[in-house]
């Protein structure tokens, strides 16, 4: 019934589809009857949302302007946007008409005004970042002569990086490159204009390839504009059927000359006189399964569609679900066609044809640096959601708790408040205030109730509960700059891109296990990271090669989408819902989308922004509920309990963890302390000598030192030494203490096994498996004697001196077997003279 007038024909006689059985069709309370030819049904939410989604836009019919609340404000276009955003010299509303008749914007006492008229908080002023628009709150005109801006105040750039007078932090190998990296454009200035030989040509980024790699149909160029414009193969296109025939002789003839009775062709090839005027299809349907064309010469077979034909006459299906893009979500096969479904929740547009949401309003939040904002994606709805924040980049959201999440880069922090009551800064608590110098990306996991972050200083990814009282290190070893991280709690793998050398994609456990990289090749910058958790594909832009791309979670079927320098001239953030990708840019100060799968219909969604850097999408069906094996008494674990990957059926759920300074005990659950120590493990040497030597042993105090860095926590094995020690002493005493250990590169889990053993069940172990060598041996000679003795061939003689008697017998045997030699006893007469 589902497919019943759904605009298909299922049937394949179209009585699905009649007018009359559509009529008596009827929707439930909570839908909208389209009415029409197919009478269809859409969910009551879709009406009057600004999109026609009924197939005759009926949805849509006798709609109004949406009513703007009393703190928003009507703009002359219709949209409603903050009363916050009037008169703030940004033109928030599509026509600007928010910006209209202001009159010049006056700051507080408490506020610094900068050059461009911009208020900001005079605290703000004179610390080293750039807050305003034109960086006047740093001028030396306006800060006088100060003391040089602290270190831990400044964003330290290494020696293989390039500090951009903006404030960031770049490879040192991109200054100079022919595309402005920095947001000011510093680093392309004072650069030499690069030239190229005449035998090469110069890349659209202004880089060098040599002549001959223009038009061979491979891209040379990092923009691609070496294959721009060429022919690629046409010429070989030009004498293809069915517009041309190309005769056996090499010319080339339009196909209106064959079969006309005149030579065309140098062999005659195109007038066989067997082949014109012949119709091969009358008999047997010339052999094909479906359909037969009839050629000038010869014949053709064809499939209908949703076949595809096989050994040139046979016509098989096609599986069009084969292709994970041919349906949003679900797709079933069907011989000659396919159908489209939808996963709970969501609903076939019946207009578009894609899934569409059901339940509540889709907003978009993102941060401009200052502030936190949203709206719908349409824009009739656009207001503040948090203000007067110092540098915040990163952002994310559990929308079950109705808790933001954010990161202030500047104050080094991460924050949390209500969503409700986000506005009120005495809301927001601090989460982590300390152990962090570049918080970059943030991701909430909404089932297990932590959060998960990176550090592009420290080259860390880390875990920490909501509160923040429980935090561990996950990932810090092969991190170089990770910035951007998504979380799939459901399957429970983080995924994280890192920008430096080389650049990479990966993945991981929520517990820190199970790592593996899934791009390294054609990226240089990646920037953003999301995750469709229906399809499992990630999405991410590069702000070097001005890309947007996906890949499946396990690494496969790769795609670049788009390829374009205008609209992806600086993207640092992306997010995706329903069948649309949404991205910042920070360099056309817009947020822009695209479609998912083709990359088309590139549309701004917002525009004349300040400075757009983090996005997230806002729906309850962004982030569906699952089993928390965590929730009852923290999984029996004394610190962290951590998802486990579920990789398997067979996949343990979760595993516990300890604080970086600790590992866990032999029942894997509680925290033992580890023993930080700065000297090597100990090593004996054995030195030999003519006469054997007594063994002995010295005991050497180790050394403690002060460093900067924090120190490595090692385990050592406990050395335990007497005076006068015997050889069995010895062993015993300078045995190191059994110790297993995990670190948190793989699982996060360390483990410490310490047993300590005595002199007597020493001597147990060296006597016992000596005992049994023994058994073994005596075993294994009584064996062999009694196999020597029955494989013996022996002759007895009673007498010496051979004199026999008549009983003396002569027996020649064989290993005693049927096959032996038995000879009757023999009398012999010996006469001695």
């Amino acid at each position: 019934m589902r497919w019943m007038c759904d605009g298909a024909d299922d049937c394949g006689d179209a009585t699905d589809e009649l007018p009359a059985a559509c009529l008596l069709k009827t929707c439930r309370p909570s839908e909208f009857s389209c009415g029409g030819r197919l009478n269809q049904c859409v969910p009551n939410s879709w009406k009057c949302d600004g999109n026609a989604d009924c197939e005759n836009g009926a949805d849509e019919v006798g709609c109004g302007p949406r009513q703007c609340v009393s703190a928003e404000f009507r703009c002359a276009n219709g949209q409603c946007v903050s009363r916050a955003f009037v008169c703030d010299e940004e033109a928030d509303c599509d026509d600007g008409s928010d910006e209209a008749h202001c009159s010049p914007s006056t700051c507080s006492s408490s506020s610094f005004r900068c050059n461009n008229s911009a208020c900001l908080p005079r605290l703000w002023t004179c610390d080293g970042d750039m807050d305003c628009p034109d960086g006047s709150d740093e001028w030396p005109q306006n800060c006088g002569v100060r003391p040089s801006t602290p270190p831990s105040r400044r964003r330290p750039c290494s020696i293989l990086e390039f500090h951009c007078g903006s404030g960031e932090c770049i490879h040192s190998s991109w200054k100079c490159d022919g595309e402005a990296d920095c947001l000011d454009r510093s680093d392309e200035k004072n650069c030499s204009l690069s030239t190229c030989r005449p035998d090469e040509f110069q890349c659209g980024d202004g880089s060098c390839i040599h002549g001959s790699r223009q038009c061979n149909q491979v891209y040379d160029c990092k923009d691609m504009t070496d294959e721009l414009g060429c022919v690629n193969g046409e010429l070989s296109s030009h004498c293809e059927a069915p517009s041309r025939f190309k005769c056996r002789s090499g010319e080339c003839i339009s196909m209106d000359k064959v079969c006309n009775k005149q030579r065309d062709c140098r062999d005659w090839s195109d007038e066989p006189l067997r082949e014109c005027d012949s119709n091969e299809c009358l008999y047997n349907n010339g052999g094909c399964s479906h359909i037969c064309n009839d050629l000038k010469i010869g014949y053709e077979c064809l499939c209908p569609s949703g076949f595809r034909l096989v050994d040139k006459k046979r016509c098989e299906d096609i599986d069009e679900c084969a292709n994970p893009d041919t349906c949003s979500q679900i797709c079933v096969n069907q011989v000659g066609s396919y159908k489209c479904e939808c996963e709970e929740g969501y609903q076939i547009d019946p207009a578009t044809k894609a899934c569409k949401a059901i339940g509540t309003i889709a907003y978009l939040f993102f941060t401009n640096r200052h502030e936190v904002r949203k709206m719908t994606l349409d824009r009739s709805e656009y207001t503040r959601v948090i203000s007067r924040l110092k540098n915040v980049v990163a952002l994310d959201m559990n929308i079950a708790t109705k808790e933001i999440f954010w990161c202030d880069l500047s104050l080094k922090k991460i924050y949390r408040a209500p969503m409700d009551s986000a506005a009120d800064s005495s809301q927001h608590s601090v989460v982590i205030g300390s152990g962090v110098d570049a918080p970059e990306g943030i991701a909430v996991d909404w089932i297990h109730g932590n959060i998960y972050w990176t550090d592009g200083i420290r080259g860390t990814i880390s875990v920490a509960t909501a509160d923040g009282k429980k935090r561990k290190t996950l990932f810090e070893k092969d991190l170089a700059k990770p910035r951007a991280i998504v979380v799939d709690p459901i399957k429970n793998f983080l995924y994280w891109t890192d920008w430096g050398t080389p650049a990479k994609i990966e993945k991981g456990g929520l517990n820190g296990v199970d790592r593996s990289a899934l791009v390294t090749d054609n990226i240089i910058w990646p920037n953003g990271i999301t995750l469709d958790l229906l399809n499992q594909r990630l999405y991410w832009v590069d702000s070097k090669l001005h890309t947007l791309s996906s890949i499946d979670v396990q690494g496969g079927s790769r795609r670049t989408l788009i390829t374009d320098h205008g609209r992806l001239a600086h993207p640092l953030s992306v997010t995706v819902f329903e069948e649309k990708v949404f991205w910042t840019d920070v360099s056309i100060n817009a947020i822009l989308s695209a479609n998912r799968v083709t990359g088309g219909d590139i549309t701004k969604v917002a525009e004349h922004l300040s400075s757009p850097e983090d996005i997230v999408l806002f729906h309850n069906l962004k982030q569906p509920q699952a089993v928390n094996w965590c929730m009852v008494g923290n999984g029996g674990c004394e610190f962290l309990c951590l998802a486990a990957p579920q990789v398997s059926r067979f996949s343990p759920k979760y595993t516990c963890a300890c604080p970086d300074d600790m590992m866990l005990d032999t029942d894997m659950r509680k925290c033992l302390p580890a023993v930080p120590t700065t000297v090597p493990p100990v090593q004996f040497k054995t030195i030999a000598t003519a006469q054997p030597q007594k063994p002995t042993t010295s005991v050497q105090k180790p050394s403690t030192t002060k460093a900067s860095a924090p120190s490595t926590i090692t385990l050592m094995p406990v050395l335990h030494t007497e005076p006068k020690a015997t050889d069995a002493e010895f062993l015993s005493t300078n045995t190191p203490s059994e110790v297993s250990t995990q670190t948190n590169q793989h699982s996060g889990v360390a483990a410490a096994i310490n047993k300590k053993t005595s002199p007597t069940s020493l001597a147990l172990y060296i006597a016992l498996p000596l005992g049994v060598l023994c058994l073994l041996g005596i075993g294994g000679v009584l064996l062999w004697r009694t196999w020597k003795l029955k494989n013996t061939n022996s002759i007895h003689f009673d007498n010496p001196v051979y004199q026999k008697t008549t009983e003396d017998k002569v027996h020649i045997c064989r290993n005693f077997n049927s096959d032996g030699y038995s000879y009757p006893p023999v009398r012999y007469k010996l006469t001695i003279y």
